[in-house]
């Protein structure tokens, strides 16, 4: 089993992604649609807006309003696409968010604490919250029927909230749950990278215990996001985690290859899931 986490960046060829994923078994998809809620927020004159926490993260700012727009885009629009080319790909494919059945469930914020013009500040009515359980029973009820999942957030409060959560850290739960061979975070990167214009800076593999100084010193934006997801799927039993570039005519089949940037506990305990030739 692997899952894969596809992210939403403009510069993805979805319909490449999509065959390729299609030419393997037993996975979960995991998608974002950042782009796609930026380019939303804009047209309806509430444009996105980022903050960084006092560790350092960063993450979208989660009003109502936003909040209404992320359903529209990520469990509307780009989750139906999916489900579409998916199933003309020939998969039976189901869309969930961690709204439907309770799937992904956690603790909303009260309020966030970030850092603005170098000072602390407190926002309160953000939308966003923090994983706790996933229904991994839903999850394999749809599977050993022999339906493809295709997941993503918003979460669900323990209220009954919807709550955005991290995209990364979604697939990463979900990854645990099913106690998957792989964890696969794909973007428009290939990988970490010591220099966002190089690429032959490419880090190509991180040791288990060096992922909190990769964090603190090389990770920029996103990136530290990602890491702190592949920290926790292999805290919680996944077999290794693949961080690779989702453009291209077969993504999926690289990162399995090991295109990226690789992540293990220990290099003998790293499974290699078979892939198609």
């Amino acid at each position: 089993m692997i899952v894969v986490k596809v992210g939403g960046g403009s510069e993805i060829d979805q319909t490449a992604f999509v065959r390729d994923l299609a030419q393997h078994d037993d996975w979960v998809l995991v998608h974002g649609g950042a782009h796609e809620l930026n380019a939303l927020s804009e047209k309806l004159g509430h444009p996105p807006t980022f903050v960084t926490s006092v560790s350092g993260h960063e993450s979208r700012y989660t009003d109502r309003e936003t909040l209404e727009m992320f359903n529209m885009v990520y469990a509307g629009k780009v989750n139906k696409n999916y489900v579409e080319m998916v199933q003309q790909a020939g998969v039976n494919a189901v869309g969930l968010t961690g709204l439907d059945g309770r799937l992904v469930e956690g603790k909303r914020k009260s309020s966030l604490k970030v850092m603005e013009n170098g000072r602390k500040r407190v926002l309160r009515g953000d939308h966003s919250g923090t994983i706790e359980t996933v229904n991994v029973d839903l999850l394999q009820l749809l599977i050993e029927a022999g339906y493809a999942p295709v997941l993503t957030p918003p979460a669900i409060s323990h209220e009954g909230e919807a709550i955005n959560v991290d995209g990364d850290r979604f697939a990463a739960k979900v990854a645990e749950a099913l106690g998957a061979d792989a964890l696969l975070l794909l973007s428009d990167v290939p990988g970490l990278m010591r220099d966002l214009d190089d690429p032959t800076s490419l880090i190509d593999e991180i040791a288990y215990d060096a992922i909190d100084a990769h964090i603190e010193t090389v990770a920029k934006g996103r990136m530290k996001k990602k890491l702190l997801g592949a920290k926790e799927a292999l805290d919680g039993g996944v077999g290794r985690v693949m961080i690779g570039d989702a453009r291209g005519e077969r993504p999926v089949t690289d990162a399995l290859n090991g295109a990226g940037t690789a992540l293990a506990l220990a290099r003998e305990e790293v499974p290699c899931p078979q892939t198609p030739s």
